[in-house]
């Protein structure tokens, strides 16, 4: 396995970590594409999340021609700075082929680059995850998932799971031969065994999603949901009070019967 460069944790040690204690990881490793993010190194947390608004809800191809012409707006040919996103008018982002909600979440992202919310790469590598999310999703537009594709693929952050991921959800019910995806808690939970390298854990799942294929990832199913028990039915439950109310019924309906009279409805 090459090295890859300028990771800010130990990839060896990582995939020693997994496939010690996960045996579908360790055969996932020998099956499949090594662990690389492709880090843009040049890119600013600005610029990636700009990107990332672009790419939204749409296929990378319609997504890479829209940014191309975003870009093409530029003074430089390049990312539009903040102040020229902010200057840029509605109708020529929008001939771009922007959305309205994109545009408004460009824009503030814009206005929150320069107030200093959203960080320079410089300070972003000294903020944990939880601190980076708490800002960036306060940015329109920005949720914990365009959050956790930036901890992985422009910082590298080595224990970052996307519970919310469909590739993740999918590739996990393929790697563990389940027929349902897991509900994002029952993902989370059994991610603890794969700390603290949930990222590389996730590339795998990625690619045993892609492994697979879509028309056996299309035969998954939802997450199952949980059933949840009437409070009005008395069978359900081990509880005290469940017990008793079940052995009160045992009791009524086990007990003589009296003859009843024409009277009675």
């Amino acid at each position: 396995m090459s090295a890859i460069p300028k990771l800010p944790f130990d990839l060896a040690a990582a995939v020693t970590h997994l496939s010690n204690c996960d045996p579908c990881i360790a055969r996932l490793v020998q099956e499949t594409v090594a662990f690389d993010p492709n880090i843009d190194h040049s890119q600013s947390p600005y610029e990636a999340l700009l990107e990332s608004i672009a790419y939204q809800s749409i296929s990378g191809k319609a997504a890479a021609t829209i940014f191309a012409r975003i870009k093409a707006l530029s003074a430089s040919g390049r990312v539009p700075t903040p102040q020229e996103i902010l200057q840029l008018k509605t109708k020529a982002l929008r001939k771009a082929g922007l959305s309205g909600a994109k545009i408004r979440a460009m824009k503030d992202l814009a206005q929150k680059t320069i107030d200093g919310i959203v960080p320079t790469h410089e300070e972003a590598v000294k903020l944990s995850d939880e601190e980076l999310v708490e800002r960036l999703i306060s940015v329109r537009g920005i949720g914990a998932w365009t959050v956790e594709m930036f901890l992985i693929f422009r910082l590298g952050r080595p224990d970052v799971l996307p519970i919310h991921d469909l590739g993740v959800k999918k590739g996990w019910s393929v790697a563990y031969n389940k027929k349902h995806m897991p509900r994002p808690k029952e993902l989370l939970a059994f991610g603890e065994r794969w700390r603290p390298y949930r990222t590389v854990a996730s590339w795998y799942m990625w690619r045993a999603f892609e492994k697979a294929g879509y028309v056996a990832t299309n035969k998954i199913g939802p997450p199952k949901l949980k059933r949840k028990r009437s409070k009005l039915d008395p069978g359900s439950g081990n509880s005290r009070k469940a017990r008793a109310v079940r052995l009160k019924s045992i009791r009524k309906s086990s007990a003589p019967r009296t003859k009843r009279s024409k009277a009675s409805p």
